[in-house]
C-alpha cells in the first residue's frame, strides 16, 4: 500500500495542505481509490464504513480535476444530511490552502432557499447538496448542472434509508451523460444495487474495503442484563469513563428523550437527538457536543445519520437496533481516523439473539462483560 500521497499522484499544493492538516499516510480506501479516479473518466462503486477517509478519497481527485478558470458547476456531491454536506464542503476548502481558489457551496434544507440561491450566483465549482434541497433548486431553475463532469453519491445507503430514492433517480436523470459517477456506501442493500444498475456503467469499478480493516480498532463488547438493570449499569460505566465522550443509541424518540432526562437528573451532561427536532434545536445540540460542553448524545438511528464527531471513545447500544446496517453505522461513530474505540451493547436475553445474528452476519466477535 502507498506510504504517502505523492505515490498516489497528487500535486504538491494539495500534499502541502494535507501535511499541514497532519494527513500524511493514506487510508486503505484512499490508497485504492485516488490513483483510479485520477486516471480519467470512470464509474466507481466504493463500499466503506464512515470514518475510513472516503471524503478525501473522492475529494482530492475532484480538486485535481476541477478547472478553477471555468466559472461553472463542474462537480455535484450528494449527501444525506445538512451536517455531512457542511462537513464535506469545509473539508474540501481546507485541502485547497495551497492550490488555486476552488469555490464550494453547500445547499441543504433547514435554511432559507433565497440565501442559497444568492450564494449560487457567485462563481461556484463544486456543489454539495442534500437531495431534497437540490430538487427544489432545480424546480426553481436556480441551479445549472449542464457543465457537471463528476457526480458523487456519498453515504448512498443513508440517503436511501431516509427515503430519497425517487429524488436520487430524478437528479441522476439530469446528469445522465456525466463521465464520472462515484457512489460510496457502507452497505449494499437492494436499492443501492438498483441505482448502480440503472445509472452507472456495467463495467463500473467496484472497491470494497473489507470489514476487518475498517473495524480493527473497534472493540465490540456486550453485557447481558434485565431491562431494569440497564440504567444503573450505564451509570456505572459512565462513571468509570471519567470525562470521555460518546453516543448512546435507543430505538425510539420516546426512549431517547426519557434516557436523556434520566442522565441529566444524575448531573451527566447529555442531550437527546431525535429525528423530528427543529433544525435550530439540532444545530444547538450539535454545537454543544462538538465544542465539548456536552459529554453525551442520546440518539435514534435516524437522528445520528451523517454525524461526524472526532474523538468519541465509545458507543453504547442501550437498545439493540432492528437492522444489521444500523449496528454498523452506530459502531462506526467511534474509532475514527485510526483511533481505538469501544462499541458496547446492553442486551436482554431477547436482544442477545439479535446480537448473535449480527455476530454471524457482520463477522464480528463480541466479547462478554460480566456484570458485577
Amino acid at each position: 500500500m502507498a506510504q504517502n500521497f505523492k505515490e498516489l499522484g497528487l500535486s504538491n499544493g494539495l500534499i502541502k495542505g494535507l501535511n499541514e492538516l497532519g494527513i500524511v499516510t493514506p487510508t486503505a480506501i484512499q490508497a485504492e481509490v485516488i490513483p483510479l479516479l485520477l486516471e480519467g473518466k470512470t464509474h466507481l462503486v466504493g463500499q466503506a464504513q464512515t470514518g475510513t477517509g472516503k471524503t478525501a478519497a473522492y475529494g482530492l481527485p475532484i480538486l485535481e480535476q476541477v478547472n478553477p478558470k471555468q466559472k461553472s458547476i463542474q462537480v455535484l456531491i450528494l449527501c444525506p444530511t445538512r451536517e455531512l454536506s457542511q462537513q464535506v464542503a469545509k473539508q474540501l476548502f481546507r485541502f485547497t490552502k495551497y492550490t488555486d481558489k476552488i469555490f464550494t457551496e453547500a445547499v441543504y434544507g433547514g435554511e432559507k432557499i433565497d440565501i442559497q440561491i444568492k450564494n449560487l450566483s457567485r462563481p461556484t465549482h463544486i456543489v454539495v447538496a442534500t437531495p431534497g434541497r437540490l430538487i427544489d433548486l432545480l424546480n426553481r431553475k436556480a441551479i445549472d448542472l449542464s457543465q457537471v463532469e463528476t457526480v458523487v453519491l456519498d453515504e448512498a445507503d443513508e440517503m436511501l434509508s431516509m427515503g430519497f430514492k425517487q429524488q436520487l433517480d430524478e437528479i441522476l436523470g439530469f446528469v445522465r451523460d456525466v463521465g464520472n459517477k462515484w457512489l460510496f456506501s457502507a452497505t449494499m442493500p437492494h436499492g443501492i444495487k438498483q441505482i448502480v444498475n440503472e445509472h452507472m456503467n456495467a463495467d463500473a469499478h467496484r472497491i470494497q474495503i473489507s470489514r476487518d480493516v475498517v473495524n480493527k480498532n473497534i472493540d465490540h463488547k456486550f453485557l447481558q442484563c434485565d431491562e431494569t438493570e440497564k440504567l444503573p449499569i450505564l451509570l456505572n460505566f459512565l462513571k468509570s469513563k471519567g470525562g470521555e465522550r460518546g453516543i448512546i443509541f435507543c430505538k425510539t424518540k420516546t426512549a431517547t428523550a426519557k434516557l436523556a432526562k434520566q442522565l441529566v437528573a444524575k448531573n451527566i451532561a447529555a442531550e437527546a437527538l431525535q429525528g423530528d427536532m427543529l433544525q435550530k434545536e439540532r444545530d444547538k445540540v450539535m454545537r454543544a457536543f462538538k465544542n465539548e460542553s456536552l459529554r453525551l448524545l442520546v440518539a435514534t438511528d435516524i437522528a445520528a445519520r451523517g454525524l461526524d464527531v472526532q474523538d468519541l471513545t465509545f458507543v453504547i447500544h442501550y437498545q439493540m437496533p432492528d437492522q444489521e446496517e444500523y449496528y454498523t453505522h452506530r459502531s462506526g461513530r467511534t474509532a475514527r481516523a485510526g483511533k481505538e474505540g469501544l462499541s458496547l451493547a446492553l442486551v436482554t436475553s431477547k436482544e442477545l439473539r439479535i446480537l448473535r445474528n449480527y455476530e454471524k452476519a457482520l463477522g464480528i466477535g463480541f466479547g462478554e462483560i460480566k456484570s458485577r
